[in-house]
């Protein structure tokens, strides 16, 4: 295989590696019969008929796995992790995502032992130190969105939305109607629809108004007294923040409805505003996206549900509480809550790493990773915006959105672009969503990249518009520097291969016991 080179293309230094065959790609399989990673000692006790011992769940043939060396094995895993991109190695412009650096002291702090070590079983007057970080998480949660209570266990964002429409469902049937259906615009993050379909309320689409917000007239006109509750995602998947967002609480409160807030994009908002004050009743927050906890991966995540007091007696049990000698407790007595969403009492790993990452910034550093946040995505806006089509003018906050409206011209989609930025050395952005507008670019840069990166990001940006211009067939074709060319995306989703298979085995081959 080639060694990496400097990579050819115009407008960054970053390095690539060369393209090489789909075959050579997939020529890891290098299984064959009889290579082992392994040599048992000798045996030193009494052999047993194994049939003696499993009856018939013994299998009546080996499990056909791949047969290789121990070299082979250790150098396909390293190997493998070389060609993973990670936050570590550059910018990820992945939209509505909020995928930043997570600093490594909170991964310390999450390992040490008495915090890794902690078992959920132990009991409560052995626990104080982790229902201290609980606690302590909850009062700075509370402080930072203005609510009045909060559950930890949600285990991430979609389960967090699931738990808060929940809470509103119980308010309501407390009231004797759990009323009929949840209003969600066309701007929500794609969950939205699905948790309040989930918890059995029909979904009442409001479209955006010309500014990419909530078209408070329409909602008036829609909302009644069969409203539950309309779920806003705020700043909504544009990157737009809802301005009239009192007015759109006023509206749902006069009859009696209920407003969730999607707080996937609190990246945007937090040491800004808060959402409590400005009218929302529940809302959930993504600790492994706006806390720095690992997002990605394989998870975990963790989702907290705040809620105002009205709320409040139909969070999950148990809750952190403190008794009368000032000692924590987990309080289960709560007879109007739904009831456990989660095993035990969430992701606690998670919250330890988002603690550090609220103590060690302080208010003031919150609040400077929320201006960062939004100074980087505007700085995007401006050096993008006359190459890319910017289909909603409204002022951007923590992401920017194009469209390949100009591309397609030359019939250069906005997949196409995504996969020739690969050949630049960055992670695609976000494509194709959100739906509101046709062939999308979401970029969210964060607060974690510095304006160096973002010029990189750019050259490469604005090289890959003169390329759909002057050469859309490098971009049709593109990537040119990974491992495996272009795909067939139809056929990879429709017939998705998802795990090796052993070639038929031989049926006149004996197999050993």
């Amino acid at each position: 295989m080639s060694t990496v080179t400097e990579s050819k293309f115009v407008g960054t230094s970053r390095k690539v590696t060369p393209h090489i065959t789909q075959n050579e790609a997939l020529s890891f399989e290098k299984s064959s019969p009889g290579k082992k990673a392994y040599k048992l000692p000798p045996l030193d006790v009494p052999e047993v008929d194994p049939s003696a011992l499993l009856g018939d769940t013994l299998r009546s043939h080996n499990a056909q796995l791949p047969e290789l060396s121990e070299i082979e094995i250790i150098r396909h895993f390293t190997r493998l992790s070389t060609w993973n991109y990670a936050i570590d190695l550059g910018m990820y412009p992945l939209g509505s995502c909020t995928m930043k650096y997570n600093p490594r002291v909170n991964e310390f702090v999450s390992r040490l032992e008495g915090i890794a070590e902690a078992h959920p079983y132990q009991p409560e007057s052995l626990s104080q130190g982790a229902l201290q970080v609980m606690d302590t998480l909850r009062q700075c949660l509370l402080e930072i969105t203005g609510m009045d209570a909060i559950t930890l266990q949600p285990a991430a964002g979609a389960h967090g939305e699931f738990t808060g429409i929940l809470l509103i469902r119980a308010y309501h049937e407390s009231r004797g109607n759990a009323r009929k259906h949840v209003i969600v615009p066309d701007s929500a993050h794609g969950t939205n629809p699905a948790t309040a379909a989930v918890c059995g309320y029909e979904v009442v689409n409001l479209k955006s108004n010309a500014d990419g917000g909530i078209d408070v007239e329409a909602l008036a006109q829609i909302v009644n007294e069969d409203t539950a509750a309309l779920m806003l995602t705020n700043p909504s998947t544009i990157g737009v923040f809802e301005n009239q967002v009192h007015k759109i609480a006023e509206i749902l409160h006069a009859k009696g409805a209920l407003l969730y807030m999607d707080g996937a994009n609190m990246n945007a908002l937090v040491g800004k505003t808060r959402p409590g004050d400005f009218g929302a009743d529940v809302m959930h927050l993504n600790l492994h996206k706006t806390f720095s906890t690992p997002h990605g991966g394989g998870g975990p995540g963790s989702g907290p549900v705040a809620c105002k007091k009205i709320l409040e007696p139909f969070l999950p049990t148990p809750v952190v509480a403190r008794n009368a000698e000032g000692r924590l407790y987990l309080d289960y007595n709560r007879p109007q809550s739904v009831g456990r969403v989660r095993m035990f009492y969430g992701n606690f790993g998670m919250f330890v790493r988002a603690l550090a990452y609220i103590l060690a910034n302080g208010p003031d550093g919150l609040r400077q990773t929320t201006e960062d946040a939004v100074l980087n995505a505007n700085y995007l806006r401006a050096k993008l915006e006359d190459l890319y089509e910017l289909p909603y003018k409204t002022p951007s906050m923590h992401e920017v959105v194009f469209s390949d409206k100009r591309q397609t011209r030359n019939g250069v989609k906005t997949g196409d672009i995504a996969k020739r930025l690969i050949d630049y050395g960055f992670h695609p952005y976000t494509v194709s969503f959100p739906l509101i507008v046709p062939g999308a670019l979401m970029i969210e840069p964060t607060e974690s990249e510095s304006r160096e990166e973002l010029d990189l990001f750019v050259d490469a940006m604005r090289q890959i518009a003169r390329e759909a211009d002057e050469n859309p067939e490098l971009i049709l074709n593109a990537p040119h520097s990974t491992r495996v060319s272009r795909l067939d995306e139809t056929t990879a989703a429709r017939k998705p291969i998802l795990r090796w298979r052993p070639p038929a085995p031989d049926a006149t081959a004996t197999t050993e016991p």
